[in-house]
């Protein structure tokens, strides 16, 4: 039986973990250069993929060596900083819309960034767990979702608002020092345990 309860906390520990995270930083970036509908339809879709993922695998994926985990996510955070401190700039005032806007380009760019950035991700193991602890995967499995869609909800809209405002460059060294200092916390959680 759906529990609205065990669903509201799901969507508030979710919500409040991923709000934070990389995920609102990715929505964000492709919500300054693409069609925030077609963007927001492949994270969603990811999303949904992370959750049943999560609900079916249970308290299993909290297993995991959590050192190795953190070395990892910190790994790529440095590598992703990387990426936008020496990438080449063409034009740093004016963000240049990508030649092919069709849905299922944008989409699916979307789906894939979220798929591989998210996979492991705190909040997918949070979900698992939740899962577990209240036996109940239809009630974590929908506030966990809504709380996904909410973030990336919000990155997306605040890429496009940012963007009015703010030159895409500030935005991207300000998202790099940021995945910079995500980088060393996860590399000092994963060596100090």
């Amino acid at each position: 039986m759906f529990s609205f309860t065990v669903a509201a906390l799901a969507f508030g520990v979710v919500f409040l973990a991923e709000l934070p995270d990389k995920t609102a930083l990715a929505g964000l970036m492709l919500g300054t250069r693409y069609r925030a509908s077609y963007v927001f339809a492949g994270v969603a879709a990811a999303f949904a993929v992370h959750v049943a993922l999560a609900i079916a695998a249970g308290s299993v994926l909290s297993l995991l060596p959590h050192r190795l985990v953190q070395c990892v996510v910190g790994l790529l955070f440095l590598a992703g900083a990387a990426m936008l401190l020496f990438k080449k700039d063409e034009d740093d005032e004016e963000v240049k819309k990508p030649a092919d806007q069709s849905f299922w380009k944008v989409s699916g760019a979307g789906f894939m960034l979220i798929l591989v950035a998210e996979f492991g991700d705190l909040t997918q193991i949070m979900t698992a767990n939740l899962a577990a602890r209240y036996d109940d995967p239809l009630s974590v499995g929908l506030g966990a979702v809504l709380a996904l869609w909410a973030v990336a909800g919000l990155g997306i809209v605040g890429g496009r608002t940012l963007m009015k405002y703010v030159p895409l460059s500030l935005v991207t060294k300000v998202a790099a020092v940021v995945m910079l200092g995500m980088a060393g916390f996860s590399l000092y959680e994963a060596v100090a345990g």
